[in-house]
């Protein structure tokens, strides 16, 4: 059962904050949605799924990155759910890179974290299900996301490319299975089974997708990122789209950083790209 615990007007349209209980993280979970002006049951609108990174919540996105005057203007509803599962009985970690904040979008297989650590199966069934039963919205959907959730994004694409017309991130970790974050989380929730690891990689999985399965991809990377060589690694993703030749287009900004000061900057050009698909 869904709890509107937040109503606020906004470009036009409405941001909304919900919370309900998650069959999947066995917890109670919360998600905000903006909808755009005119959505209704009889003029349904399509959904970008938005992903964010370490210790965000619903709120760092819909309160920071600036998007909601151009989804109103496109005509396009965001969704933003939580980075992991939450509560005093959700296992947690004393570090921001890992535990509750942390939740990289996998599906843990290791105690004690895999009765609520399934936020791959959240972000990809649960929710959208839930979305679409409840909100005046189509089953069209694109996906982006940043640092954390823009891997999330991309490799939710590549595993499901199907369920999206397009996908974006900015400042991805694009090669988790080969960055300090990664490595630590993936150890933490899947175990040391590297094979389990790279169905969960964006690289591995490029590698792996076929031509009929491509989609469209953007990534936004900032180069005085302090992040970006030692976690992000967006070459290495770039080097496998350029054997694959996937349609992938990074764009690598001068000057910018890991803020949403660089993600505001670019959110309208982001929002545009997948209006393109949104609406075909």
């Amino acid at each position: 059962m869904l709890e509107n615990i937040s109503s606020t007007k906004v470009a036009g349209g409405w941001h909304k904050q919900y919370t309900h209980a998650a069959t999947s993280t066995h917890c109670t979970m919360r998600f905000a949605v903006f909808l755009p002006p005119g959505a209704s049951e009889k003029n349904k609108v399509p959904v970008l799924y938005w992903l964010s990174g370490l210790t965000c919540t619903d709120e760092n996105f819909m309160q920071k990155a600036g998007a909601f005057k151009k989804a109103a203007e496109l005509g396009i509803a965001i969704v933003a759910p939580d980075t992991s599962p939450r509560g005093n009985n959700v296992p947690d970690d004393d570090n921001y890179d890992f535990g509750q904040g942390a939740g990289f979008y996998v599906n843990a297989t290791q105690a004690p974290f895999n009765t609520h650590f399934n936020m791959y199966d959240y972000v990809v069934d649960e929710l959208p299900t839930l979305i679409e039963q409840h909100f005046p919205v189509t089953s069209t959907k694109a996906i982006s996301g940043h640092s954390m959730g823009g891997h999330g994004a991309l490799m939710v694409a590549l595993k499901n490319p199907k369920a999206f017309v397009s996908a974006s991130a900015f400042s991805p970790i694009v090669n988790p299975i080969d960055c300090p974050w990664g490595v630590k989380a993936f150890t933490g929730y899947l175990g040391t089974d590297k094979e389990l690891w790279a169905q969960y990689d964006s690289c591995e999985l490029m590698k792996k997708a076929q031509q009929a399965d491509f989609l469209p991809m953007l990534v936004t990377q900032g180069d005085a990122d302090g992040f970006l060589e030692e976690q992000l690694k967006p070459q290495n993703l770039a080097a496998v789209a350029k054997n694959k030749g996937y349609p992938l287009s990074i764009e690598v900004q001068p000057g910018y950083d890991h803020s949403y000061f660089f993600i505001s900057s670019f959110i309208d050009q982001h929002l545009s790209f997948h209006s393109q698909f949104l609406s075909a």
